[in-house]
């Protein structure tokens, strides 16, 4: 694998200048070892603990970093974007902080719980049918003069999840493997980029949820798919398609996709809670569903990290998730 350079404007340097930019706006979240997943998969398991993050999940490193990018001016007209999930929280959190009006426009099928969080950080919330028409309602709200804060296909964005990465390198210099989950692979560019360019020799894997694997159908492909619909449980990873971007990043970066089901990542999400107790987004645990698929990748003296990048689920939701065993003995 060659050493990431990542999208023009992507690098080291950019992610390290979002690193100080944003520190003052989001948590130092932990990295653990853990010793009863190790010795279920056996070798060594650390956990990166992201959903402690602010909203929840790894993006408000991303939204901050493209909003305080903005100049008075284009910040004083506002910001627009489109998110079913956790992205619509963090914009608004990151906008209310920084004394921004955001419009997020999302998809009705959109989780109350992300719908009530998104609008409770001050933020108007803009429903539409589908994702589809979400995006295509954006050019509206641009014309208006308001700044569009994509979910992944931004560079100060991916620089602001690249964070991740760097902060998994101080804790966990010895690291030889990630596992990431993709969405529309933001995080992965990121992430991804950060620890290559620093240690090109770990090797990343990224995974996805049964429909919901724009990038995996990209790779197949060659470029990028649009999904015909979202139909996996992981709401948080359904980018309707990846972009050029993210998925001439993937190509040059990741091992693998791992796709896994609903009940697969359900099951980890089980595991996850009785073992680690913490509650995660099928979005999330699907990297210990995608980590016992690859298993026999890792060795006793692998040094293997998961990034759990939220855990914005409702007890409602996960009383609704297919049930699966979690096989925890």
């Amino acid at each position: 694998m060659a050493i990431a350079s990542g999208a023009a404007g992507l690098g080291i340097s950019s992610i390290e200048q979002a690193k100080a930019r944003i520190a003052r706006y989001v948590k130092r979240t932990p990295l653990e070892l853990s010793r009863s997943l190790s010795e279920r998969l056996g070798t060594n398991v650390y956990v990166k603990y992201e959903l402690f993050q602010k909203t929840g999940a790894f993006k408000a490193r991303g939204a901050f970093n493209k909003l305080l990018s903005l100049d008075d001016h284009e910040r004083g007209n506002g910001v627009v974007a489109v998110s079913g999930g956790n992205h619509a929280q963090a914009v608004a959190y990151a906008a209310s902080v920084l004394g921004t009006d955001a419009v997020i426009v999302m998809p009705d099928n959109t989780p109350a719980n992300y719908v009530k969080a998104t609008r409770g950080y001050g933020a108007k919330v803009d429903l539409r049918a589908s994702i589809a028409e979400c995006f295509d309602a954006i050019e509206g709200y641009r014309t208006e003069g308001r700044a569009f804060v994509h979910p992944f296909d931004d560079e100060l964005v991916m620089a602001g999840q690249g964070t991740v990465g760097l902060e998994i390198l101080e804790d966990c210099p010895q690291i030889t493997d990630l596992i990431v989950s993709i969405g529309g692979g933001g995080l992965m560019s990121g992430v991804s980029t950060a620890i290559k360019s620093k240690k090109p020799d770990v090797r990343v894997w990224g995974v996805e949820t049964v429909g919901a694997d724009a990038m995996a159908q990209a790779l197949d492909a060659g470029k990028p798919v649009q999904l015909p619909a979202i139909t996996s449980i992981a709401k948080t990873l359904g980018a309707p398609s990846v972009s050029d971007t993210t998925l001439a990043i993937a190509q040059q970066n990741l091992e693998s996709v791992t796709v896994v089901t609903d009940e697969e990542a359900v099951a980890a999400l089980h595991l996850i809670a009785e073992r680690l107790k913490v509650i995660t987004e099928p979005a999330a645990s699907c990297t210990l569903a995608a980590a016992e698929k690859l298993k026999t990748n890792f060795t006793p003296d692998s040094h293997l990290v998961l990034v759990l990048c939220g855990g914005n689920t409702s007890i409602s939701d996960i009383c609704g998730y297919p049930h699966a065993s979690s096989d925890t003995k």
